[in-house]
C-alpha cells in the first residue's frame, strides 16, 4: 500500500474521532446537528478558520476580530466594525455557550443554526462585516499546506469551512465557573455568603431576573426582552458595554436599569453575577489563536 493511500486512510480515521465534552456533571450537552457530528479534527480546523484574517475580503479581520476570547468572544465596543469600517447597529454578541442558544443574534428569530447564522457575518452586505469572496478564500484555503493537512480526506468546499466554524463554535462551553463550581461540583465553599444571597434574588418572582435569563446559559429569546435576545449572562462581568447597543457602560448601571431595588439587594445581585466568570475559559489554549 503506498504512502499516500495510508496517509488518506489515517486522515479519513482521524477526521471521525469524535469530540470529547469537557462538562461537569449534570451540566447538559449541547444538542449536535445530525449533518454536522462534532468531531476533533473539525473543531480544530474551525479554531484556525476562527482566527484567519485571510477570510475577509481585504485580509483585515478574522472572526476573532469580533469575538476576543478574553472578553469571552465579545470585542468591548458598543456597535461592531466590519472590516469595511461599516458600524453596525449592534454589538458583538458573546460566542459562550452558544452551541445552548434557540436562536442567534440580536433579532432574526429565523436562524436555528450556526451553520446557518454563519452566512450573515461570511457574505452580509448590509452592513458588511467579514465581506467573505468565497472562490478567493477557497483558493487561498486549498493552497495553504495546513489547511490540505487539517481537512483530511473531506473536500475543501464552503460548506465545510461553515461546518468546521460551526464546530469550534459549539466547542466554546463554559461550565467552569464559581458557580459552575457551587451548583454542579457541590463545592459550598465556592461562592460568598452574599453571591449565594444574590442567586435568591435573581430567582425570586420579585425580581424575575430569571424570566429572561434562564437555563444553564442564563439567556433567552428575541420576544422576552422587547423584541431583542436577551443574551448570556455567563461572564458578563467581562462583557461589557451592555444593551444591544452598547448604551450602558458598566454591570452596575446595567442592574439599575432592569429594576428598583436597594443597594445591598443591587450589590448581592452583582455579586452573584461576578461568580458567573468562567476564568479558565477565558485562558484555555484550546480556544485561542493557534500558533
Amino acid at each position: 500500500m503506498s504512502r499516500s493511500v495510508l496517509f488518506l486512510l489515517f486522515a479519513a480515521a482521524n477526521a471521525q474521532t469524535p469530540y470529547t465534552w469537557d462538562l461537569p456533571a449534570g451540566f447538559p450537552k449541547p444538542r449536535i446537528p445530525v449533518d454536522n457530528p462534532m468531531t476533533a479534527a473539525k473543531v480544530e480546523l474551525g479554531r484556525y478558520l476562527f482566527y484567519d484574517t485571510r477570510m475577509s475580503s481585504n485580509g483585515t479581520q478574522s472572526c476573532a476580530t469580533c469575538h476576543v476570547q478574553s472578553l469571552a468572544f465579545t470585542d468591548g465596543k458598543p456597535h461592531g466594525e466590519g472590516s469595511t469600517g461599516e458600524r453596525h447597529p449592534r454589538g458583538s454578541m458573546s460566542l459562550v455557550n452558544v452551541a445552548y442558544a434557540p436562536v442567534f443574534t440580536w433579532i432574526d428569530q429565523g436562524l436555528h443554526s450556526l451553520e446557518e447564522q454563519a452566512h450573515v457575518p461570511m457574505f452580509g452586505k448590509d452592513p458588511v462585516e467579514l465581506g467573505v469572496n468565497g472562490e478567493k478564500f477557497l483558493t487561498i484555503v486549498r493552497a495553504d499546506p495546513v489547511y490540505r493537512k487539517l481537512f483530511g480526506a473531506d473536500p475543501i468546499t464552503l460548506d465545510n469551512i461553515i461546518k468546521a466554524l460551526a464546530c469550534f463554535e459549539r466547542s466554546i462551553v463554559s461550565a467552569r465557573s464559581p458557580y459552575d463550581r457551587y451548583h454542579f461540583n457541590r463545592d459550598d465553599s465556592a461562592i460568598s455568603a452574599q453571591a449565594k444571597h444574590g442567586e435568591v434574588l435573581f430567582f425570586s418572582t420579585g425580581f424575575s431576573c430569571f424570566r429572561c435569563h434562564g437555563g444553564p446559559n442564563f439567556t433567552g429569546k428575541p420576544e422576552e426582552e422587547g423584541g431583542y435576545k436577551a443574551p448570556t449572562l455567563r461572564n458578563i462581568a467581562v462583557t461589557g458595554p451592555y444593551m444591544h447597543d452598547g448604551n450602558v457602560n458598566t454591570l452596575e448601571e446595567a442592574i439599575v436599569h432592569h429594576g428598583t431595588m436597594t443597594n445591598a439587594e443591587r450589590a448581592d445581585i452583582l455579586e452573584f453575577l461576578r461568580t458567573l466568570t468562567d476564568e479558565p475559559l477565558l485562558h484555555d489554549q484550546r480556544f485561542s489563536r493557534p500558533d
